[in-house]
Parts: structure tokens; C-alpha cells; sequence
């Protein structure tokens, strides 16, 4: 179970543990860092990595209301 109660500026998820906080699979997080929604924490370099726990939270809100629009037909 991921702690949502500490800190979220310094707190550092792994791609499992960002998932599990966001409701979504492993993938998804790839993806959205991937595609430039979210950002590592840690270098580029690191063998695992590393997201801010604020940046996986402002990630999976943005992306839920993106699917919340809608658009009229013309």
C-alpha cells in the first residue's frame, strides 16, 4: 500500500509503487514519462526509476480530465 499521508513534494515512487498510487498498470506510468506527461526524479542513468510522488498525482489528474472532455459534432 502506497503512503499518500507523507510528504508528496520529496517522496520518491517507483514505477510500481507510482501505479499502485494512480489506479493504473505499470505501462500506463511508462507511458505517460514516455510521452512527456511525467518526469523522473532520478538520473537517467538510475537502474530504477525514481517519480515524485506531486508529479504521479498532477499526472493522473491531468490525463482524467483529458478523458473527461468532450466534443460536439459540427
Amino acid at each position: 500500500m502506497v503512503d499518500l499521508d507523507g510528504d508528496l513534494q520529496t517522496t520518491l515512487w517507483t514505477t510500481a509503487q507510482a501505479a499502485e498510487a494512480a489506479g493504473v498498470d505499470p505501462g500506463v506510468i511508462r507511458i505517460w514519462a514516455h510521452r512527456g506527461h511525467l518526469k523522473r526524479a532520478n538520473s537517467p542513468l538510475a537502474r530504477v526509476p525514481r517519480y515524485r510522488a506531486i508529479d504521479v498525482v498532477k499526472a493522473e489528474k491531468a490525463t482524467r480530465e483529458r478523458a473527461r472532455r468532450t466534443y460536439s459534432a459540427a
